[in-house]
């Protein structure tokens, strides 16, 4: 099978953001209790259209490696690479290790056992060398009880990389794969009724 890698600059950078947080850190005194996730995490850059509902809350953020894969398919009008799935894992950052598999549904697979399907809500080019960053909400939970089990709407920003390859579909390659290397950051979101909310471009 004809497989292609597109090689991307800034993985390293974005795994490395000091930043982002699987969990906050627990408030002293509230053992077992979370505590809020800082507007700082939000790119100042955020479109509004990708904001979450005003009732959302931003419960953690994940670096996200991984690919966008592609396959080469013949229509009326030619030969063009679609997009298939993502394949990719999301990363805590202390330390650095992989909670949550993410494939095709799009589906978000937590180390717990929890998981979510979603589904695109609105998308916004912010960098034409990546892919869109994106607002998905929640259409339905598996799994065991877990850390996804109240989560209502994803936003992937941030990315580089993972648009579909500019050539090498034709006649020939009908049915091939292309794997292009991706980053981002992951923003899950949960109800809640707590003033001022953060929502990253809201």
């Amino acid at each position: 099978m004809f497989r292609t890698t597109s090689i991307i600059t800034g993985l390293a950078a974005i795994l490395s953001l000091a930043s982002c947080t699987e969990d906050a850190t627990a408030q002293p005194g509230l053992a077992g209790t979370e505590q809020r996730v800082s507007a700082s995490e939000c790119p100042p850059n955020t479109p509004s259209a990708l904001a979450p509902a005003a009732d959302q809350d931003l419960a953690f953020v994940l670096n996200a490696q991984g690919v966008q894969r592609y396959q080469c398919v013949q229509s009326t009008t030619g030969f063009a690479w679609t997009f298939v799935a993502p394949d990719a894992d999301l990363f805590s950052s202390h330390p650095a290790h992989p909670v949550v598999h993410h494939f095709s549904g799009p589906t978000w697979l937590y180390r717990d056992s929890s998981s979510v399907v979603a589904a695109k809500l609105a998308g916004v080019t912010v960098d034409p060398t990546a892919v869109q960053w994106l607002l998905l909400n929640v259409t339905s939970h598996g799994g065991e009880q877990g850390k996804l089990s109240d989560i209502v709407s994803i936003q992937r920003l941030q990315t580089t990389g993972g648009n579909a390859p500019a050539t090498g579909c034709d006649a020939d390659h009908v049915g091939a794969e292309s794997d292009v290397l991706y980053t981002a950051r992951y923003f899950f979101y949960r109800t809640s009724n707590r003033p001022n909310n953060v929502r990253c471009g809201g």
